[in-house]
């Protein structure tokens, strides 16, 4: 299989005309790299022009990145046939920006470039210039993002790169300063030279761009070659590799700037799980542990930043994602129910929260992001000054607060304090006289206060688009919160949510990407795949069976439009998604899992649930179509990987019947909740509902079984054998604790 991005030596034209040095920016560059963190220094974030100035075409768009640039005077053009046309018309190369609305680097080449006159007039006379959000259109991003990283070997956003008329790039990189410094070419330089390269060599952008053609193509391309199933050496060879990247002192894998790893430790509590091995479990927990004392994580409205700049998890990059949160609520639920440690479950409650209060819309869909900037500068809503906090909180507790929480007059960023726990709570209290529980408790107190008086300030930007993918990851998340925590808060969340989506965000059966008003873009792999898991969760916490039927539908018009009848995977686009390059295929799992990566997952579990061949057919054909590659570098397949695990180990079925909401069901589904078993499935009938029959004929797992003597019956199979059914809670937790 062809994965990693082809090394092009380009020591052609371009390379040698100008000087390349790239910076990085808003999120890791694919392939397994990292970006450097960007410099904290307070920047000024682009500021919206008055509405009375001229705007450009990308007035009337919904995306509130474009809308960003709506008062720009480059003439920005959306992605769309009018600019494509005006480009092969007037035969200009195009200029393609690439970034997305909580991009702190994106803000400051929109400021120093973007906003220019002069800057403005270069762009407007010698290309066509095209604005596009990465989260509205993967697919265009992949794409340019691998033609960036063949000629630099990195990447990042916001992404800068020029193309022939046909969609071909032919040179690229990622934030240009507006003038030449630190050894950067200024973007101006750079705009001058490549149109001047334009008009009198195109032979030579010709020879570049067809190199480009083919490492885009010879990227998205799998070897179709039949290879065995992976085996469990994969999963315990990730282990092994993770453990030689771990940092043990601060948790996390490898060095600064570091992104949360939610992938490895998914992965990591099911290897524990399976071998017992208490070193994977302390990789796990010490990852968790700091990165919740950190300043990534948000010590007052809860919620994960997008990642630390140092190895500490100090000083984060105050941007927060939805697809960050609902992936680290699922691993910290998931070490909840492995160690009983109540951080976790405060730290999973507290992203929830976030979520519920400051990220949902009025109809009940989630948004994706908040800025980490507010009055132009990064990070101005959450730092305090030691005094201010002992204004809100008196000197008493003030003091108490400050110590517990790393706050002193000199503070720890920029002359500010970044909130964090330099020391766990039972350090911290040695010698004082309160249980943590009281300290918990007063804790809260204080930090409410805090949070009250921090909600008077401006407060960062607000990307407010819903996108399927990002909200099915939530949704999944709100589930098991539900499940795990029993909060009814998180399971009306995730049906409102869901409700939205399935109303709101499909026609004619086709799945919707993005919607802010309206929904306009057809949805991608990742929108369907984690749109059906998410309903499989979301039908595991309330047994509403038209969840389980939407997930189905989902999964079957996905099958439909991506799968790759002659390789045996998926396409990242369907026929409908037009203007094109290449049709990818998504297998590595970044700061969000691949498409390929969850529509294996989901493909299992409906197997399981539905008794669906076709279903397990497929999700077996991509594991080995990729098998070779989690081998050989499963840091980039972490959530693949979890898809094999689910595939290899032992799938507990369970089913429940009895009445959904009677006190005997709801216990015996704490207890099954109350563990951790990554690879269950669960259903529920209830007897004498009009539902039931229809239910035993859409979930085989259900027929035939009844209620014992009356009382709720709990039937547990696994490896292909049941165990007698039980209706008395203590036989259940001796079942449920069996090893595997």
């Amino acid at each position: 299989m062809k994965r990693a991005i082809l090394p092009l030596l380009l020591a052609g034209l371009l390379v040698a005309t100008v000087l390349i040095i790239f910076r990085q920016d808003c999120q890791p560059a694919k392939g397994g790299k990292q970006m450097n963190a960007p410099p904290h220094a307070a920047e000024s974030t682009a500021k919206k022009p008055p509405a009375e100035k001229p705007t450009n075409r990308l007035a009337g768009q919904t995306s509130p990145y474009l809308l960003q640039h709506v008062h720009n005077p480059v003439n920005w053009y959306p992605w769309g046939k009018e600019a494509l046309a005006r480009a092969r018309k007037e035969n200009k190369p195009i200029f393609l920006s690439i970034g997305y609305s909580a991009c702190h680097w994106c803000h400051v080449m929109e400021r120093e470039s973007f906003e220019d006159a002069e800057t403005a007039k270069i762009l407007n006379e010698h290309f066509i210039a095209i604005k596009v959000d990465r989260e509205e259109r993967p697919d265009v991003d992949e794409i340019y993002m691998t033609a960036v990283q063949a000629m630099t070997g990195r990447g990042g956003w916001p992404l800068s790169v020029f193309l022939t008329p046909d969609l071909k790039p032919f040179f690229g990189g990622t934030y240009f300063p507006p003038e030449t410094r630190h050894g950067m070419p200024g973007f101006k330089t750079v705009l001058t030279r490549v149109a001047e390269i334009w008009r009198t060599q195109p032979d030579d952008v010709a020879h570049n761009s067809e190199q480009l053609v083919k490492a885009i193509r010879a990227n998205a391309t799998i070897d179709a070659s039949e290879s065995d199933l992976p085996d469990d050496a994969v999963l315990s060879g990730a282990a092994v590799l993770l453990s030689r990247q771990f940092d043990p002192e601060w948790g996390g894998f490898g060095g600064a700037p570091k992104f949360p790893p939610s992938g490895a430790i998914a992965l990591l509590l099911r290897q524990h799980a399976h071998s017992g091995d208490d070193r994977l479990l302390r990789m796990a927990t010490v990852t968790l542990d700091r990165m919740a004392r950190g300043g990534m994580y948000d010590q007052l409205g809860g919620g994960f930043h997008r990642y630390s700049v140092d190895a500490r998890w100090l000083v984060p990059h105050f941007e927060k994602m939805l697809y960050d949160n609902a992936l680290l609520c699922e691993v910290y639920l998931e070490a909840w129910q492995v160690t009983g440690n109540d951080l976790y479950r405060r730290v999973a409650a507290g992203i929830l929260d976030y979520v519920v209060r400051d990220m949902t819309d009025a109809r009940g869909a989630f948004h994706c992001a908040e800025d980490a900037d507010s009055e132009g500068v990064e990070g101005k809503f959450y730092v305090w000054q030691s005094d201010e906090i002992m204004a809100v909180l008196g000197d008493k507790d003030g003091t108490l607060f400050c110590d517990y929480y790393g706050v002193s007059a000199e503070g720890n960023f920029e002359g500010h304090n970044i909130l964090n726990v330099p020391r766990s709570p039972a350090e911290f209290l040695r010698g004082k006289d309160l249980t943590e529980a009281q300290f918990q408790d007063r804790l809260a107190e204080m930090r409410q206060k805090l949070l009250d008086r921090r909600s008077r300030r401006v407060r960062p930007g607000k990307d407010n688009k819903i996108l399927a993918a990002w909200n099915g990851m939530m949704i999944s998340a709100l589930a098991r919160g539900y499940q795990v925590l029993g909060d009814q808060r998180y399971l009306d969340a995730a049906r409102n949510a869901a409700d939205v989506v399935l109303t709101d965000m499909v026609r004619d059966g086709q799945l919707q990407r993005a919607y802010r008003k309206t929904g306009t873009l057809p949805g991608y792999l990742d929108d369907y795949a984690e749109m059906a898991d998410g309903l499989v969760d979301l039908y595991q916490a309330d047994f509403d069976l038209g969840w389980l039927r939407a997930a189905d539908e989902l999964t079957g018009r996905m099958v439909a439009d991506f799968w790759d009848t002659k390789d045996g995977s998926f396409f990242f686009t369907s026929a409908a998604h037009k203007d094109l390059l290449v049709r990818t295929k998504p297998f590595y799992d970044g700061a969000v899992p691949a498409g390929n990566s969850t529509a294996t997952l989901v493909l299992l579990r409906l197997a399981k649930l539905l008794d669906n061949r076709d279903y397990a057919d497929k999700a077996e054909t991509v594991l080995r179509s990729m098998g070779n590659e989690m081998q050989a570098r499963p840091q980039a397949a972490l959530n693949l990987l979890r898809a094999l695990d689910f595939h290899l180990r032992p799938t507990r079925e369970i089913a429940v019947v009895g009445s959904a909401t009677d006190r005997q069901t709801r216990n015996f589904l704490d207890i099954i909740h109350g563990r951790f078993l990554p690879n269950k499935i669960l259903a529920l009938r209830e007897p004498g509902t009009d539902e039931s029959d229809a239910i035993d004929e859409f979930v085989p797992l259900l027929k035939g079984k009844q209620m014992i003597a009356g009382k709720t019956t709990v039937y547990v199979c696994e490896n292909y054998t049941c165990k007698a059914p039980v209706n008395d809670p203590a036989a259940l937790e001796r079942i449920l604790t069996t090893p595997e």
